[in-house]
């Protein structure tokens, strides 16, 4: 009896031994292609630079340049603004602001879902109990093979039994026809026990779904920096306006003060017989017209305190006590380091995460090719089985199964070649969507370097266009005080100069959003978390 337990157990380990010896060796078997990093195909330099050399070059001036590409931008920019209170906000932003929030639980459920696909390569063991009553329904199969008529010509007198032992034929055929009796009646099945698969992943089917889980979790990640860089761009942003709100409705007011000089002056003038009646209307005129630019300051200045409140993630009107306080707009850094549109493509956290959704694309490719395979798997179940539940512990109620199963796909009517169509399809457009990414990109970083440029430019025209309408009205309103020049002289000259400091303060605003902007195409900011 040993012996048999020792080969039944020698021939249970040889074919487990071997498929394990198999699958070892074909655990390296990976079907589909394997994914390799697109080349972003970068420019040498960036555009608008190289057509300012271009423009040098055809005997144009040359623009003085405020940026520098032998540095890689700041990651944590808009320090350079050198304004605690904008350094703040962001940090509060960055811990408080709800879509960040949201972007943070999205990577985790792309982890999560990392962790399930890979649990469809490990083993699977399940316990199970159930209770059957059956009827075997063989007593009309007993009467018809005449089993029955057996068992009564055995219990005959004088039956070939009998003639050996008397009596014996009786007993026997009764015995015979309670056992046949006892099949034919209801019973009670109780079975409990273990059921244990493991798929072997031959050919990378639950390799490849797990590299497209993990390809996943990164493009959500890059998701994620790609919403903190908007959302510190968008507070600096919103910063910058109300600063800029401010600075307009504190010109505004000195615009009115010295309107009001002016009607003050222009009354004096016209009580010595020097202005008529016509100047003082006119100067009047000006004073109401000037204090009429207040209130529309103060709308915008409340929206951008609102929309500060909404980016940190708090309620309206948290942060006025904060930003009551009236400041001039930030000035920018007098250079920018903006680095070469090579990196562009390891910085912009899109770029990254449409490669990240090529790279899962081309995992799902795989996945496709492997469905034309067969799949392997171990399957066993071990318990016991008896009709009364007090009998399950005994090992004599002991069954068990062991063996591998295959299944290979003949016929599904198309389903998996158009399965794996689609999937080509599929990364076919992912690697399509990440050149576009790379162009728009490089679109976004040269139209703010243009547009930043340009508008600094325009703001030191603007700045000398001030000091020259000041220089202006002051001897206007001197000469106007002198009796040398009419009241439409200082007017015409107080209206050059307002129109000058408004347009100043709103240049000035345009330029420290423009470098926002900038900062953004160049992808910095999300690094530093």
């Amino acid at each position: 009896m040993a012996t048999t337990k020792r080969r039944s157990a020698r021939s249970l380990r040889c074919p487990l031994g071997l498929l394990l010896t198999v699958a070892a060796t074909l655990a390296a078997c990976t079907v589909g292609p394997d994914f390799r990093p697109p080349d972003a195909h970068a420019p040498a330099g960036w555009h608008d630079l190289q057509r300012d050399d271009k423009a040098a070059t055809a005997g144009a001036a040359r623009h003085e340049s405020p940026v520098v590409v032998d540095a890689d931008p700041d990651p944590r920019w808009w320090h350079g603004f050198q304004d605690p209170m904008l350094d703040r906000l962001i940090e509060r932003a960055r811990a408080g602001n709800l879509d960040l929030q949201q972007a943070v639980l999205r990577i985790a459920e792309a982890r999560i879902q990392v962790q399930s696909t890979a649990a469809q390569g490990l083993p699977n063991l399940r316990a199970s109990a159930r209770y059957q009553r059956e009827q075997l329904g063989l007593k009309g199969l007993l009467q018809e093979n005449g089993i029955y008529d057996d068992a009564d010509r055995l219990a005959q007198p004088g039956s070939p039994i009998d003639k050996i032992s008397p009596g014996a034929g009786a007993a026997a055929g009764n015995g015979l026809k309670n056992a046949l009796n006892n099949l034919s009646s209801p019973i009670n099945l109780w079975q409990a026990g273990f059921d244990a698969s493991w798929e072997l992943d031959f050919f990378g089917r639950v390799r490849r779904s797990v590299e497209s889980a993990q390809a996943q979790v990164q493009a959500a990640g890059e998701s994620r920096n790609d919403a903190l860089l908007s959302l510190e761009a968008e507070v600096a942003q919103t910063y910058l306006q109300l600063r800029g709100a401010q600075a307009g409705y504190d010109l505004a007011k000195q615009l009115v003060d010295d309107a009001q000089q002016t009607l003050r002056l222009t009354q004096s003038q016209a009580s010595v017989g020097l202005a008529s009646a016509l100047d003082v209307k006119q100067a009047a005129a000006q004073v109401a017209e000037t204090e009429a630019q207040l209130p529309p300051y103060d709308g915008q200045i409340v929206q951008a305190e609102n929309g500060l409140a909404l980016l940190v993630g708090a309620p309206p009107g948290s942060l006025d006590a904060e930003l009551e306080r009236h400041e001039a707009v930030p000035p920018v850094p007098p250079s920018v380091s903006i680095g070469l549109p090579a990196t562009l493509a390891r910085r912009r956290p899109d770029i990254r995460q449409a490669e990240a959704q090529l790279h899962a694309a081309t995992a799902n490719v795989g996945v496709a090719v492997a469905q034309f395979f067969p799949d392997i798997s171990l399957t066993g179940q071990i318990g016991t089985r008896a009709q009364y539940s007090s009998d399950l512990a005994r090992w004599s109620h002991l069954f068990y199964s062991f063996g591998p199963a295959i299944s290979l796909p003949i016929f599904s009517g198309g389903t998996l070649r158009a399965n794996l169509r689609l999937s080509n399809a599929r990364e076919a457009e992912a690697a399509l969507n990440y050149r576009k990414t790379v162009l728009v990109a490089l679109r976004d970083v040269d139209n703010a370097l243009a547009v930043y440029r340009s508008d600094l430019a325009h703001r030191d025209a603007l700045g000398r266009s001030v000091d020259a309408d000041q220089s202006a009205f002051d001897l206007a309103r001197e000469r106007y005080a002198k009796g040398f020049s009419t009241f439409i002289q200082v007017l015409d000259a107080q209206t050059r100069l307002a129109q000058a400091k408004q347009q100043y303060v709103q240049a000035t605003t345009q330029v420290a959003t423009d470098l926002v902007a900038l900062y953004k195409a160049l992808g910095g900011g999300w690094q530093q978390t």
